[in-house]
């Protein structure tokens, strides 16, 4: 939603934010760095075992993952992504808190320098962008918003995708078959149960469009605690060119993504409020102008 100087659209935190607003025309990379798309190593395995297999190899505990989370309230939350294309890559990364029932989130970016405040208040996007981007923001205002349902609903998305404290409510329906157990690791100092997961991007907020770029499944890794809660979750995708994207266009042929989501502090302090409004431009429906001006 905001280019920064490295070229990344950054998207609404939450994984199911960044899967609903990466598509290869919102997230090409034009950053300077070298292509270092490399796996995230694991962190060591535990020795305790943590419940939640039931003898299925935990699609219960898959299926329950959203319904455990919710019930912490609260957390605070890391999100890192790497973008990489042409061989070239960008990395985004934030640290905050977020009221995982209603999805209201703060959050301090940062990616090659430039930093960046963003809110989540009522399904509403507030970034308040570094001073040398705001040269295309209506009035030059510190502060962008787009309003999270009302973008979903005009890319053809589901609204209700746009809370990011959703990013596991897919996870409800998920299919025995489609659920494997990797084993137990630490996060955090915690043990937990490492699963991978096979997705239907159909299913995901504009998985349509999705379906289109990745294919019709893409592998999910999830970490859960000894509660059943949500520690951390990956998604890598490589995403195609869009249908029709002309031969002397910019953008990439293929774009990889990686997004590492991390909950950790259930029951912290979430302290989310609206900028003020004199502060504030709105650019929803409007982020392929004024929020992407670089420096």
């Amino acid at each position: 939603m905001l280019r920064l100087t490295s070229g990344l659209r950054v998207a609404a935190i939450g994984v199911a934010g960044v899967l609903a607003c990466t598509t290869l025309s919102g997230c090409g990379s034009d950053a300077g760095s070298k292509d270092d798309h490399t796996a995230d190593k694991s962190p060591a395995a535990g020795a305790a075992k943590t419940p939640g297999a039931e003898g299925d190899d935990g699609a219960v505990a898959v299926r329950n993952v959203n319904q455990k989370t919710t019930e912490a309230k609260t957390a605070r939350m890391v999100i890192r992504t790497r973008t990489s294309a042409d061989g070239k890559s960008v990395a985004v990364d934030g640290e905050g808190a977020i009221d995982l029932v209603g999805g209201n989130s703060t959050m301090n970016l940062s990616a090659e320098g430039e930093k960046m405040e963003q809110r989540i208040v009522d399904q509403v996007l507030y970034q308040k962008l570094p001073p040398k981007q705001r040269s295309g923001v209506p009035g030059n205002k510190p502060w962008v918003k787009i309003d999270l349902k009302k973008a979903a609903q005009q890319q053809g998305g589901n609204a209700q995708a746009a809370n990011p404290a959703d990013n596991t409510a897919y996870l409800k329906g998920i299919n025995d078959k489609d659920v494997k157990k990797l084993g137990e690791e630490q996060v955090g100092g915690d043990d937990t149960t490492r699963y991978r997961v096979t997705v239907e991007v159909a299913k995901l907020a504009n998985g349509e469009q999705l379906k289109k770029q990745i294919g019709p499944t893409m592998p999910m890794d999830i970490w859960l605690d000894e509660d059943g809660r949500l520690r951390r979750q990956q998604v890598d995708m490589t995403l195609s060119a869009p249908q029709g994207t002309g031969a002397g266009s910019s953008t990439p042929k293929k774009v990889k993504v990686r997004t590492v989501f991390e909950l950790s502090d259930f029951g912290t302090k979430v302290d989310a409020k609206a900028p003020p409004a004199a502060e504030t431009a709105d650019m929803t429906g409007k982020t392929g102008q004024g929020a992407n001006t670089k420096a």
